[in-house]
């Protein structure tokens, strides 16, 4: 009889930023991903901290650098603020400590090349936050395209589309649609093709409120990203899906063609004299893509061991190249090379 594998320790994680995303990610490392522990969570915002301690039993550090260079703590999760990501990123870096971090990685490229000159100069393991790539029905695309049964891509479509707008707040601070919300779809186009964007060209409007007109963003939007390869990925966005929370991905080439759907909320339908009636979709990303981001954590923690990064700075590099190229086309009215971007 074999004997099974010890079970490696839980990482335990020290979590900075308690908001909306924060405060998720600090639920599922505390209680439901099985290789993570919450140590330690910190935020300039003492009552969040505070909300996100007692909920998960962490203990609230005093401050980033005392969560950071805290013995309890084997690695960093950064999901505070974007302006405060690289400078986080650089200091537990220095203190030898692993580390995820939410994208946008920042809104500066020279800000992330810091940060992948301070990754490269420690030697310490980095994972940026796309979740989707753990997603098992979207990675099934991937999947069938690496293996070849898709053939030479021609084609991906992506539709990416949210039941409710954000906060005028949040639109103000994001960096608009392409690098908040259209960046994540723009790593699924490089992480389904396998082939680096060369130019893009956007297009938009303020179909959804005419305030985030106002703010100078976009909420309905599309950009066809050219590949290195040829292929030419189309992605569709809207801040406001009535019926849901709608995810669809594509993956069209010489053999055949590869998709992922949206799941509904429950596997059932009802029919009636009128017809069918299915049940709604999942209404928002915190009821479509849980399991994907417990993926993720089990991700983080195998890299943690020594796997490598599943996502790389590289790969938020090249995202947000992409967005900045996207919001340059969308204001100037033409295709931009990322050449142009750096």
């Amino acid at each position: 009889m074999v004997s099974p594998a010890p079970r490696r320790a839980p990482v335990r994680v020290g979590l900075l930023g308690c908001g909306r995303i924060g405060t998720m990610h600090a639920e599922l490392i505390a209680h439901r991903a099985p290789s993570t522990e919450l140590a330690a969570v910190y935020d300039v915002f003492d009552d969040a901290a505070a909300a996100v301690s007692e909920a998960s039993g962490a203990r609230r550090a005093s401050s980033a650098t005392e969560l950071i260079e805290a013995d309890d703590v084997d690695a960093v999760a950064i999901c505070s603020s974007t302006d405060t990501h690289i400078d986080l990123l650089v200091e537990a870096l220095a203190a030898g400590k692993p580390v995820f971090v939410e994208k946008p990685l920042s809104l500066l490229l020279s800000e992330v090349d810091r940060g992948i000159a301070a990754a490269a100069e420690a030697d310490v393991a980095v994972q940026v936050g796309f979740n989707r790539r753990f997603d098992a029905a979207h990675r099934s695309v991937r999947d069938r395209v690496a293996c070849g049964d898709v053939g030479d891509v021609h084609l991906v479509r992506i539709s990416s589309r949210d039941p409710d707008p954000p906060p005028i707040g949040y639109i103000e601070a994001s960096g608009g649609i392409f690098c908040d919300m259209t960046i994540h779809d723009f790593d699924m186009a490089r992480f389904v093709t396998g082939s680096e964007a060369v130019e893009v060209y956007a297009a938009g409007g303020a179909r959804v409120d005419p305030a985030i007109g106002a703010a100078g963003d976009v909420d309905t939007a599309v950009a066809v990203v050219t590949h290195a390869s040829g292929a030419v990925t189309t992605i569709d966005n809207s801040r406001r899906a009535v019926y849901g929370y709608d995810q669809r991905l594509e993956a069209f080439g010489s053999k055949g063609m590869a998709c992922s759907g949206n799941p509904p909320s429950a596997p059932a339908c009802y029919w009636d004299a009128t017809g069918s009636h299915g049940l709604p979709l999942p209404y928002f990303f915190l009821d479509r893509y849980i399991p994907s981001y417990l993926a993720e954590w089990e991700a983080f923690a195998d890299m943690v061991d020594g796997a490598p990064s599943p996502v790389s700075l590289a790969d938020g590099r090249a995202t947000l190249a992409l967005g900045l190229a996207a919001r340059t086309s969308l204001r100037e009215g033409r295709p931009v090379a990322l050449a142009e971007i750096g």
